[in-house]
């Protein structure tokens, strides 16, 4: 099993935190400021902005069943283990676009109408994606042309890769269901959030904090899907 588990870095966590409930994540323990957790499809996690990471950047954190099994799928690659206080040992795979994905132990089933999406964006899409998919996660729907692909994990969460020439780790959402209730919702809790028609899908633009939540791509045209289609089907009830 792998979950995803996207990093949010920010100035005023307490915020983040409302959003988080707001959106109908929810706290597997009491959050504190510097770092706090919350469970959909994947998992949010907010730390306090620190030197190295400035409000709204993000990093892309993977749980695993096991990481011996994932050291040995990533043999080869440039990968670094070592302990990370508070977390134990943890795994660092660096793309040559210098882009690091961290891997730990603790993978845990999650679900929820809202998955966790962080994007990982840079030139060699392929090579991101294989990654991935040595880790665990599995491509659902894929640019013809190669530009994006949204991976998933069974554990809960995906990952997007888009391709762009300026590598980074950006900070996304996937909501099934209503994308107008869902921003409604927001209003209501004292966000400013409204939906845009993008060219791929709807999506809602949260400002104070600044988030995308995009909705289920119901379009293919220019996209396929590849394996099964199930993360794509919207929750009963």
């Amino acid at each position: 099993m792998i979950t995803v588990q996207q990093i949010v870095y920010a100035r005023h966590p307490e915020r983040w935190h409302a959003l988080a409930t707001a959106l109908g994540l929810v706290a597997p323990f009491p959050p504190a400021a510097d770092w706090a957790e919350f469970d959909g499809g994947g998992v949010l996690a907010v730390h306090r902005e620190i030197d190295d990471h400035a409000d709204g950047t993000a990093d892309l954190h993977l749980l695993v069943d096991d990481l011996e099994a994932a050291e040995r799928a990533v043999a080869g690659r440039d990968v670094v283990r070592s302990v990370m206080e508070g977390v134990g040992e943890v795994l660092t795979v660096r793309a040559a676009s210098g882009v690091q994905v961290t891997v730990s132990a603790g993978a845990k089933a999650t679900s929820g109408d809202l998955l966790m999406q962080p994007i990982w964006f840079q030139e060699d899409v392929a090579e991101a994606r294989g990654i991935l998919e040595a880790l665990g996660l599995r491509a659902d729907i894929v640019a013809d042309r190669g530009g994006w692909v949204e991976m998933h994990a069974d554990g809960g969460g995906c990952v997007g890769v888009h391709a762009a020439l300026e590598p980074s780790i950006g900070l996304g959402f996937l909501a099934r269901g209503d994308l107008d209730a869902l921003a409604a919702r927001l209003v209501d809790a004292s966000f400013a959030a409204s939906v845009v028609d993008e060219a791929y899908a709807r999506t809602i633009r949260v400002t104070d904090p600044d988030a995308w939540i995009n909705g289920i791509q119901d379009d293919l045209y220019g996209y396929h899907r590849e394996g099964s289609t199930a993360f794509s089907q919207p929750l009963l009830g």
